[in-house]
């Protein structure tokens, strides 16, 4: 569970912790909880998928602004952040439950 929640501490610190949180998560548990590890890998891959679904959303949304088909999906920006704390909190009560948990949408880089 903490694998999950410590993405959140992106919001402290600026945007370094989404990635940080999950990864210091697996190196410390790696030995020792199995159960642990996987859900931080897990953490980990969402928040890289994320931060690269978010720069990319960024910037179609910009480009298509020119056209002025940007400013209608311009409020797909501030939903964004609000879905990735929806899925950050659905993945920490499964784990916590025991279930593990696969987000949607992600890309696997850390096996």
């Amino acid at each position: 569970m903490l694998g999950h929640l410590s993405a959140l501490s992106e919001l402290l610190t600026g945007g370094v912790g989404n990635i940080v949180g999950p990864l210091i998560v697996w190196q410390v548990k790696k030995d020792s909880m199995p159960f642990a590890t996987a859900e931080a890998k897990e953490a980990l891959n969402f928040n890289i998928s994320w931060l690269i679904w978010g720069v990319l959303l960024t910037i179609v949304i910009i480009g298509l602004t020119f056209v002025g088909i940007g400013l209608l999906l311009f409020p797909l920006l501030w939903a964004y952040p609000v879905v990735w704390i929806i899925f950050i909190v659905i993945a920490s009560l499964r784990a916590n439950d025991g279930i593990p948990y696969r987000y949607p949408l992600t890309a696997r880089f850390v096996t």
